[in-house]
């Protein structure tokens, strides 16, 4: 038992790695228009959720800071769905927005559950807790 659990957490640390990794380049179409995004004005609404996706994509990848960080991405994620997708349709599916939907729950989880191992935040903070 004592394997899967340590297995487990690693396994959480390379989703938590991977969906920061992911989300970081969301940040970089928007603010440098790379990857076939367009470039944003940085101060509008759309270069502020770059600057979101790409420095918390690095910190939640990173482990750095992971729990509030988390939370802000989640809670990006939530209000572009709502602005962006829901005037759409109701279903995820339909209007386009099952990625913003699975960013925000799996930030959420992120949030909640903190950095765990191979992170910035357990180097810092030392192995206890």
């Amino acid at each position: 038992m004592a394997a899967r659990t340590t297995f487990e957490s690693y396994a959480y640390a390379a989703m938590r790695i991977v969906t920061g990794f992911l989300f970081l380049f969301h940040g970089l179409q928007k603010l440098f228009g790379m990857y076939g995004g367009q470039a944003m004005p940085l101060l509008s609404r759309a270069g502020a959720a770059g600057m979101i996706e790409l420095v918390g994509g690095v910190f939640v990848m990173l482990g750095l800071f992971t729990s509030p960080v988390a939370f802000i991405c989640s809670g990006e994620m939530a209000f572009a769905y709502f602005l962006a997708h829901a005037p759409n349709g109701f279903w995820p599916i339909v209007n386009r927005g099952e990625l913003a939907v699975f960013y925000c729950f799996v930030f959420l989880y992120i949030s909640a559950r903190g950095a765990g191992p191979l992170s910035l935040d357990r180097i810092i903070r030392g192995k206890k807790g």
